[in-house]
């Protein structure tokens, strides 16, 4: 567990530029100043300090020569930055020349730290491979946390074999895109499917998901019903094949057709630090930055301290129009009441 400092200020003899005496503070000290840009700027700048006075002083003292710590304040009034994100701190960003050759050797050398994997192969009649299936325990506790609802996609094709990259994924908190486990299919058939949902649920400790989404293919119609029959199943919508274009250009860095299966899992893992390492940066922030409320209502006010910054400023913007919104028109025609509305989207009334 950590934080940040920063000096708060100085005092230094005048004749010798000797400091005298200094303060330093954790770098969420005190209240935000006021933000002098334009109110209505898209992207508000979030609120690091948060008003609380933890500090530590140090003087000179004259008879001895040394500096001696003349008042101690420990109270912190925000969570600290836990181990694995002590990096990110802005005292933390620095890396030592040795530590830097160590990272290139890393890279040049293509070692990584390997996870515990659940892998799993399916063989054909001739006793070779047809699909692979993989999953790590990051990819298990994720799903254990976000699966209620999942995303199944083929439709990343690795190369003019028909070989396809299949992902079980979803949206997090901050809706970034997690990754539930992975699957390399080299046939496309209700048996295939049927195998990869089987292993999927006994890689997640049969904890079934409440939907699925996935494009429409008979094969995968056939086969959701014979291993999870109380799953929802259904097509892709606007909104999940965004995910899924998002998804599969995002492989297309990382992913292509002349991997062998040694280098497909290394450079796999390469796409797995990049959105995991998103996550924890987005963790951070959650814990270092607070959300701007642009309305200073107890309901914003209570859900910034509850919700990720990306579901606050969505919340926020529904709430906000919401507000701005009013009845122009009534039409009663018996059994129901229709109203018409007018709201302000932008600016602009709708």
């Amino acid at each position: 567990m950590g934080f940040s400092i920063r000096k708060a200020y100085a005092n230094k003899n005048k004749h010798t530029k000797e400091i005298t005496s200094q303060t330093f503070v954790c770098y969420k000290e005190e209240s935000q100043g006021i933000d002098k840009r334009d109110p209505l700027v898209k992207n508000p700048r979030q609120e690091v300090r948060c008003g609380y006075g933890a500090r530590f002083s140090i003087k000179l003292d004259r008879i001895s020569g040394k500096y001696i710590a003349c008042d101690f304040v420990e109270h912190h009034n925000h969570d600290l930055v836990p181990q694995d994100r002590i990096y990110m701190l802005p005292s933390q960003r620095q890396i030592s020349t040795t530590q830097a050759i160590e990272v290139e050797l890393t890279l040049e050398s293509g070692i990584r730290l390997r996870s515990a994997y659940e892998l799993f192969v399916q063989l054909d009649c001739e006793e070779q491979i047809s699909n692979i299936f993989w999953a790590d325990t990051q990819m298990i506790m994720d799903y254990a946390q976000f699966g209620d609802v999942v995303t199944f996609d083929t439709t990343y094709k690795l190369n003019n074999e028909h070989k396809h990259f299949g992902s079980f994924v979803e949206f997090n908190h901050h809706r970034e895109t997690v990754i539930f486990s992975a699957a390399l299919m080299y046939d496309e058939t209700v048996e295939s499917f049927t195998w990869l949902f089987q292993i999927f649920l006994e890689a997640m400790s049969n904890k079934a998901p409440k939907t699925i989404f996935t494009y429409q293919d008979a094969a995968i119609a056939k086969a959701i019903p014979i291993v999870i029959p109380d799953t929802n199943h259904r097509l892709f919508g606007m909104s999940t094949t965004q995910l899924s274009k998002s998804f599969n250009a995002f492989l297309m860095d990382y992913l292509n057709c002349d991997h062998n299966l040694m280098e497909f899992f290394m450079h796999f893992e390469r796409v797995l630090y990049e959105k995991r390492y998103k996550e924890l940066e987005a963790e951070y922030n959650l814990s270092q930055k607070l959300p701007k409320v642009s309305i200073p209502t107890l309901m914003l006010e209570q859900v910034a301290e509850i919700y990720t910054k990306t579901i606050f400023e969505e919340f926020q913007n529904e709430y906000v129009q919401s507000i701005e919104t009013s009845i122009i028109g009534t039409i009663h025609d018996g059994e129901s009441t229709i109203f018409t509305i007018r709201t302000v989207v932008d600016g602009k009334k709708r």
